[in-house]
């Protein structure tokens, strides 16, 4: 009878935490994004679902939802909510799209985009990120991984509709803008590390490049010394 008694207490524990998580999730949503400017509903409803704090270490946990990046380790981090809010918003996403995302780290802004698009291919250099984020992505279907240098791109599985990094270089890599579909965007943060990057959108059209200045970001460099 106390056995039954501990788990009856312990799954009430559960749904109690998952309670709170969901209502900061809801928070979240409505003070830091909605209230930045973010329309795009699926952004909104994505974000809404996915549980951040699934992402993030045991004692980060109760950070999850704050509105600012988290160390991950290995000197990455998880992005602040709002950037990835608007990074998304800006791929211009329908729905249909084949997506490359360079830097998984996490790998929730990865989940985020698989809740609204059709197919995500993530690389990742740095392997014990590679390996927890494969883990925890498991359950969604539509998500390619692969641990690999990201300036290089995937070219096997290449042209891509979007492409999204989420670590800064200081140019914008060559091998990515060939990887880009005709028609297709690509956000990423591009400049010098330790200093305030700038948040760029590159359309490819007719096989011309424009480029546009989303707003000034702060970024960890994008890694090229392979971690095992």
């Amino acid at each position: 009878m106390q056995k039954y008694k501990g788990k009856k207490d312990l799954i009430k524990k559960e749904a109690l935490v998952q309670n709170r998580f969901s209502s900061l999730r809801e928070n979240m949503v409505q003070e830091q994004i909605i209230s930045r400017g973010i329309k795009d509903i699926k952004v909104l409803e994505a974000m809404k679902k996915v549980p951040r704090e699934e992402f993030v270490d045991e004692d980060m946990k109760d950070a999850a939802y704050d509105d600012r990046p988290l160390p991950i380790g290995f000197s990455q981090t998880i992005s602040q909510p709002y950037i990835v809010a608007l990074m998304t918003e800006s791929l211009e996403l329908s729905g249909d799209e084949k997506v490359l995302e360079i830097g998984t780290g996490s790998g929730y802004q990865t989940a985020v985009l698989a809740e609204i698009t059709r197919e995500i291919y993530s690389v990742e250099i740095v392997k014990p990120l590679y390996e927890r984020a494969k883990k925890i992505l498991s359950k969604y279907k539509n998500i390619k991984l692969s641990s690999r240098d990201g300036y290089f791109g995937w070219k096997e599985f290449a042209p891509f509709d979007r492409i999204i990094v989420t670590a800064a270089p200081e140019n914008v890599p060559e091998p990515l803008v060939e990887q880009l579909k005709n028609g297709g965007i690509m956000v990423l943060p591009s400049g010098p590390s330790g200093w305030s990057q700038t948040l760029l959108k590159i359309t490819k059209k007719d096989g011309k490049i424009k480029t546009d200045r989303i707003c000034d970001v702060a970024f960890v460099p994008l890694t090229r010394k392979k971690f095992n």
